[in-house]
This record gives C-alpha cells, sequence and structure tokens, in this order.
C-alpha cells in the first residue's frame, strides 16, 4: 500500500496515534490502555453515528485512562495508551476479523464502517494500530535491554449492565495462559472486604477475542493481568483517585509474591 494513501488518513490537525507518559518510570510494570481514547480521523466524519453515541462504551473505555494516569504517576511506572476509538479500529483485536472494525457494537450500527475495502481497512491499520502496537514492542525491547523486569497491566473498563443482564462484579481480572500475577491480584482484592471480584468476569481472555496481551505477555512468558473496572464506579475524579489509589498498594504486593 503506497505510503501516501496510510498517512492520509491521519491530517496535520488529527492527534497522534499513540501517547507515551511517564517513559523512564522506575516500577516493574508498564500500564496499557487499549481503548483510552474516542477520537475519530477527520477524513472518516463521525462514521455515520449519531450524537452522543461515541461517548458511550461503545467508543471507549470510559474512566480507563485517568484511572490509568493517576496509577502511572502514583507508581512512577509507564503508561501507553492510544487516542482512537476503538470504533476506527480496535486496537485489542487482531486486524482483519469482524470485530477488529466493528460493523455492529452491542446493538448500535456502526455505518461508516459497513463495506469499506481492504486497502482503508489496512489503512487504519497502519495509521493507527501499528504505531500503537510498535511502540508497546519498542518500550519492552529496552527493558530488556536494560535487564528491567515488567509486568503489563492491561486498564479497561466495563458497563454495569450489557444487553440487560447486571453485572455484579466492581473488578475483573482478566488472563489466558498465564494465570499466576492475575490470581495473586485476585486474592489482594477479596483481602480487600469490600469487592466481588470477577476471574474472567465479565470477559475471558482468548486469542480470538483479545491481541494486546497474548501477543506481548504471553510470547515473552511475561507476568501480566488484564483489570476490568466497572465504569459507574470510575465515572468520576473521585472513583478515578480512589481506584487509582487501591491498584497503586496491591500491585507492588502482588508483584513481591509473585516473585517469591
Amino acid at each position: 500500500m503506497p505510503q501516501s494513501f496510510v498517512s492520509s488518513l491521519l491530517s496535520a490537525e488529527d492527534p497522534a496515534a499513540v501517547a507515551i507518559e511517564t517513559p523512564r518510570g522506575v516500577a516493574p510494570f508498564l500500564l496499557l490502555c487499549d481503548h483510552a481514547g474516542q477520537a475519530i480521523p477527520q477524513q472518516l466524519g463521525d462514521l455515520g453515528l449519531p450524537p452522543g453515541e461515541i461517548d458511550r462504551h461503545i467508543g471507549w473505555d470510559i474512566g480507563a485512562l485517568n484511572v490509568s494516569r493517576h496509577l502511572s504517576r502514583q507508581l512512577d511506572t509507564t503508561l501507553i495508551h492510544q487516542r482512537y476509538s476503538r470504533l476506527v479500529i480496535d486496537c485489542n483485536r487482531t486486524p482483519g476479523i469482524n470485530s477488529s472494525i466493528p460493523t455492529l457494537s452491542e446493538l448500535t450500527p456502526i455505518p461508516g464502517n459497513v463495506d469499506i475495502d481492504a486497502r482503508h481497512a489496512q489503512a487504519r491499520e497502519h495509521a493507527i494500530f501499528r504505531p500503537y502496537h510498535q511502540a508497546i514492542t519498542d518500550h519492552l525491547d529496552e527493558r530488556q535491554r536494560n535487564g528491567l523486569p515488567t509486568a503489563i497491566i492491561a486498564m479497561h473498563s466495563f458497563t454495569p449492565v450489557f444487553k440487560g443482564n447486571e453485572r455484579p462484579w466492581q473488578v475483573g481480572l482478566l488472563f489466558n495462559r498465564q494465570p499466576e500475577f492475575a490470581l495473586l491480584l485476585a486474592e489482594l482484592l477479596r483481602e480487600e472486604g469490600d469487592l466481588q471480584v470477577g476471574v474472567n468476569e465479565p470477559y475471558a481472555m482468548t486469542d480470538a477475542t483479545d491481541y494486546t496481551l497474548p501477543v506481548h505477555a504471553e510470547r515473552r512468558e511475561l507476568p501480566y493481568v488484564g483489570i476490568e473496572i466497572r465504569q459507574d464506579l470510575i465515572a468520576d475524579q473521585q472513583g478515578q483517585q480512589a481506584w487509582a489509589e487501591r491498584f497503586a498498594r496491591l500491585l507492588p504486593q502482588a508483584w513481591h509474591r509473585w516473585q517469591i
């Protein structure tokens, strides 16, 4: 694909696809936020969505970025996040599968994603998906060269109700082939005494439904966890700060237990 076509997807007024905060963080963690942003490239308009739809969960993980930023500062750890809506291209899905550029999200049609050809799909992948994951790869490579141990923490949020079904968990921890670190963190969360903790709830992690942790953590055999916080608990600054403080306490404890 000609580079001119790929680069033309993002104009000079569009934000860069990836952002790195606290790039020299000293903590043994890497924070990732796949669904941090809700930007849409100007060239794509509003994807045919009614007003306000992009602000719902279908457009991004509400509250996840601010929790991640607080946590990054409190732990002094690097945060890598991407700025575009999951409806443009989902950075936690393998490119080319149906959910990578969805035509339907929950019960909402996405008209701007219907019948796009391979050339336009690849332009989104090259402009948004690849820079984000290359930044993760580059950072992990650098940490490896410097002999720095790393646990990968992927930050997400979930809706209190999904297709009419209430979700009772305040927080869920996700994993696939390497459960050890996630289960240690689940134990610590339960010890808090005020939480219903989902283990692979409200989602289960698989190669078919996830990309970031299977590729960047499991292939490198790094400890990891996917953290899902219920959105009504982190919809405001107070909740975001409180959950960041909780994980700033518990993640180092989980890391210590994992090393024993």
